[in-house]
């Protein structure tokens, strides 16, 4: 009778913990604009699969430099299209598991909330300011683009000599935040529910487009929780939690 009774409570316990009785953790490369976002997808992933996703953030380059020197992530968001592209040149990544996560754009910022203006003409007036931020254009994708905006506008020239470039563009962010540069070119997504401060969102025709991929590397291959990551990136839950971070979407 006991043995009747207990068979179909363990059942019960099974069906009830089955989304956790079999989760994993997993690795994931992150590119820095992408922190806030990935923390918060990495939470409704969770949430949803029970498996963790364990988040490294860096700049695309040295992510994907990282990655070919054996760096155990199972799964590569990159801020650009050419690393996920390398990387699978490189024979490291799942055939057919590319694809473009989030089209990324950059703003002007700063914590001034009176400094930056709507049109971004502040940038041609560089008496107003002692350092303007951009992200290393030779590892970073935001970097790149913001160096092709100032040549697009003309100002780079004159405003080379007030470049300060952090090694990604969270440090770049970090400049402007505590003020060790007056503005600087951020990633949008690290300033859109800001309400302090002042920025201009630079018109996408100013840089080529930033389109941010996502793979799955050949470590995850057999990682249910790899596997379960990169399937949940491409489901409405997660694509409402990244365009409310003011990515653009395929």
């Amino acid at each position: 009778m006991t043995f009747r009774i207990a068979l179909p409570a363990l059942l019960l316990c099974s069906i009830l913990t089955g989304q956790t009785a079999f989760a994993g953790n997993t690795t994931i490369a992150v590119a820095a604009n992408f922190t806030a976002t990935a923390k918060d997808l990495a939470e409704a992933f969770k949430e949803e699969t029970g498996h963790r996703a364990l988040l490294a953030f860096g700049s695309t380059g040295k992510l994907y430099a990282q990655i070919a020197n054996g760096a155990p992530f199972e799964a590569f968001l990159a801020a650009d299209s050419d690393r996920p592209r390398r990387v699978e040149e490189d024979d490291l990544a799942v055939a057919g598991s590319r694809f473009t996560y989030a089209k990324g754009k950059i703003a002007l910022y700063s914590r001034d909330p009176g400094l930056v203006d709507d049109l971004g003409q502040i940038l041609k007036t560089p008496d107003r300011f002692r350092k303007l931020a951009i992200a290393n254009p030779k590892t970073a994708p935001y970097g790149r683009a913001a160096v092709e905006t100032l040549r697009k506008l003309l100002v780079y020239e004159f405003l080379e000599s007030k470049l300060v470039r952090g090694d990604n563009i969270a440090q770049t962010h970090q400049f402007v935040a505590t003020g060790n540069a007056a503005l600087g070119f951020v990633a949008l997504a690290q300033v859109t529910r800001k309400d302090r401060g002042s920025k201009w969102i630079v018109p996408e025709d100013l840089y080529s487009p930033i389109r941010q991929d996502a793979v799955l590397l050949k470590t995850g291959e057999t990682s249910e929780a790899a596997r379960a990551f990169i399937a949940f990136l491409k489901e409405d839950k997660a694509r409402a939690i990244i365009s409310g971070y003011g990515y653009g979407l395929d």
